[in-house]
């Protein structure tokens, strides 16, 4: 039946440059922590580069025909910027020095701001500093997926189909995957103007478990088969949940399964990305890009309702050899989060924002159902074009949500030529179906591009492009390419088989 195929389908989608030559692989430590440095930039040559991971681990590739500096350098915010000479290189943990946060006496002014007087010009700036030409991104983009299923109750109370019984409904339950992952690494190219977007994928992979995306499907089928084998002709489905209810002609629902549709359904269920892989990426950079911090319609309103905040000067510091005042903000009272603005001191372009939610950004409770949005924090980083306006460079995105259905699910077979009472059968549960699902995109962006409009015309996306499924991970897929490298629990995956 549709209906509860759809209800099964639902639950599921909540959870869920090539170069030759010398490679270095290592990893960036605190000289004196002795914890790993996540984010930290590895330049190897001019406007070339990769970041560490959340575990500080970094590889790149050198092209033998590339402009390579005399070494590679390592800069991190908090940190001195330390160079590692190639020759001979061989080292497979690097120290950095932590460098405290300077709170005066460094930086020259012709007059000194105030902390209100450095977030008014910020505010001021953005329109000059954000950078509307048309441009092209060499990006590397993973998505990680998180669904926790808490609780699957589907609390059986009757069944008059004797297939239909507890201990069905109950190993449907049981065979729910209670946890689940899904990764999805990309390596492309980004066009973008100020009004449209386009995407060049060079190579992706992905890595989840196909069996979790089956179960759900399976199930819905299992129930809809036995349902409809045993209702009767001119009978309807009275569906009800709480107060509300549905009638179905059973005619209709018999119709709606052909083999057509059900052969469609399966297809878009195998599909790497639901959308499709290039469309994907785009509705990613899509909702990533409306969150920066002054889009209008973005939950980070710290700009948009600067008001609400306190703003306070810690200090001075560096990104890219150019000097950044050091601002915290915090709530005043109503406001959602906490943070960290580095702000270019000569332009005041904000050239990295660290974020955090404090609370749920959004409470939904109506008869039964219950939603919250529950994470949402992260790190944005700028970089300067030659045209002098500022582009997103790297970004770690971060967003979680909270979901329960508890409601009563009562699905009754009626029949409109039977003389008196005209139930024939009946299904009644008692649904509490609680989950989690986290969502982490980091994206790099290795060289900024400016083009002009005709280049964005002219390039034609090639929406055929699919990823590559891996069952597990596979660390020759991307040998030969400089990406982020992946932690260890992508390096981990793997989907169990079955004996």
């Amino acid at each position: 039946m549709r209906f509860l195929r759809s209800i099964f389908l639902l639950l599921f989608y909540f959870l869920i440059v090539t170069a030759k030559g010398q490679t270095i692989t290592s990893k960036v430590v605190d000289a004196k922590t002795k914890k790993p440095i996540a984010y930290a930039t590895v330049q190897f040559a001019e406007n070339q580069g990769v970041i560490t991971n959340e575990e500080g681990v970094f590889s790149f590739a050198m092209d033998a025909t590339g402009k390579k500096l005399d070494s590679f350098y390592i800069s991190s915010i908090g940190y001195e910027k330390k160079g590692f000479p190639f020759e001979h290189f061989s080292d497979t943990v690097l120290f950095i020095t932590p460098k405290a946060i300077e709170l005066g006496g460094v930086y020259l002014f012709d007059k000194e701001l105030s902390v209100d007087d450095i977030i008014e010009k910020m505010i001021q700036r953005i329109p000059e500093n954000t950078n509307n030409d048309p441009v092209k991104q060499r990006y590397f983009l993973r998505q990680s997926i998180f669904g926790n299923i808490q609780k699957a109750d589907f609390g059986f109370e009757k069944s008059s189909i004797e297939e239909l019984n507890k201990e069905l409904i109950d190993s449907i339950a049981d065979a729910l995957p209670r946890y689940s992952s899904h990764y999805t690494e990309s390596l492309g190219d980004f066009y973008k103007t100020n009004s449209a977007y386009k995407v060049d994928v060079i190579k992706a992979a992905e890595l989840y478990d196909k069996k979790n995306i089956g179960s759900f499907e399976d199930l819905a089928k299992r129930v809809e088969v036995m349902l409809t084998k045993n209702v009767k002709p001119d009978s309807y489905l009275k569906i009800k949940s709480g107060i509300f209810s549905q009638k179905v002609q059973v005619d209709s629902i018999l119709s709606d399964i052909e083999a057509e549709e059900a052969e469609k359904l399966e297809k878009e269920l195998q599909n790497d990305t639901i959308s499709g892989l290039v469309d994907g990426q785009k509705q990613i950079f899509e909702e990533l890009l409306g969150e920066i911090f002054y889009q209008e319609d973005t939950k980070l309103n710290v700009v948009n309702k600067n008001r609400k905040y306190d703003f306070t000067l810690s200090g001075y510091s560096e990104i890219e050899e150019q000097g950044v005042y050091v601002i915290d903000f915090k709530p005043k009272r109503s406001a959602d989060f906490k943070g960290r603005f580095f702000i270019n001191i000569e332009d005041f372009a904000v050239m990295r924002i660290d974020f955090e939610n404090l609370k749920n950004l959004k409470n939904f409770r109506l008869l039964g159902i219950f939603y919250r949005e529950t994470l949402y924090k992260g790190s944005m980083q700028f970089s300067k074009l030659k045209n002098g306006r500022y582009e997103l460079k790297f970004a770690d995105f971060n967003f979680g949500r909270w979901f329960r259905f508890d409601r009563p699910l009562d699905v009754i077979e009626k029949n409109k030529n039977v003389k008196g009472r005209r139930k024939q059968n009946e299904l009644r549960l008692n649904i509490d179906f609680r989950l989690t699902n986290t969502n982490k995109w980091e994206l790099v962006v290795f060289e900024n591009t400016l083009i002009d409009q005709t280049q964005f015309d002219n390039f034609e996306e090639d929406k055929s492009k699919k990823s590559t499924y891996m069952p597990r991970y596979n660390p020759e897929f991307w040998e030969g390419y400089n990406i982020m490298e992946p932690n260890q629990a992508i390096k981990g995956f793997t989907v169990k088989t079955e004996d």
